[in-house]
């Protein structure tokens, strides 16, 4: 079974199809969710936000892209896995909690999101393979070493490649705002 058929037996409700997909995919999912939870909470919350991966898969198969299943599978690994930190938070003491946190002005929420924006299509506009790098690293949460390894450079370079990049993005980002 290839992943177009795969994914079409899913989207029938085939549960020999979500098996192939947990089969093909589970570890690439569980080390998303392992660098972002490990060693903040416990191998049993990465296991159980990895069932969650394949659960929600199963839900919305209807809606999973057939041209990227792979980065869909990643975007939910990454949201279950900042989710469970959310949910497994500290409480904050009696006092702390009373503190009153001013909400964003619809002007600063404007402003908060139109830099989202422009920081996201500045990383899509960095050259391969930085551009990869940056995402491996901010928004997997991959180590250098684990980023270096899986393409094979050195560690430095990599670094390297993340400080320029970096530059880059707070050049560009300061440019649009004068």
């Amino acid at each position: 079974m290839d992943e177009i058929e795969a994914l079409r037996e899913l989207q029938r409700g085939s549960e020999e199809a979500l098996s192939w997909f947990i089969g093909r995919y589970a570890a690439y999912a569980a080390a998303i969710i392992r660098n972002i939870l490990l060693p903040s909470l416990s191998e049993s919350d990465v296991e159980e936000a990895l069932a969650d991966v394949f659960v929600s898969l199963w839900r919305s198969a209807a809606r999973v892209p057939a041209e990227n299943v792979r980065a869909y599978i990643s975007a939910i690994a990454r949201n279950r896995a900042l989710g469970a930190l959310r949910a497994h938070r500290a409480e904050l003491p009696l006092e702390e909690a009373l503190i009153e946190v001013p909400c964003p002005t619809p002007e600063q929420a404007l402003t908060e999101r139109e830099a989202s924006e422009r920081a996201l299509a500045a990383v899509e506009a960095m050259p391969e393979p930085d551009r990869d790098i940056f995402l491996r690293r901010y928004y997997y949460y991959q180590s250098v070493a684990d980023i270096a390894l899986a393409l094979g450079m050195n560690v430095n370079t990599v670094k390297t490649r993340l400080r320029r990049g970096r530059e880059r993005l707070r050049d560009e980002l300061m440019k649009e705002d004068e």
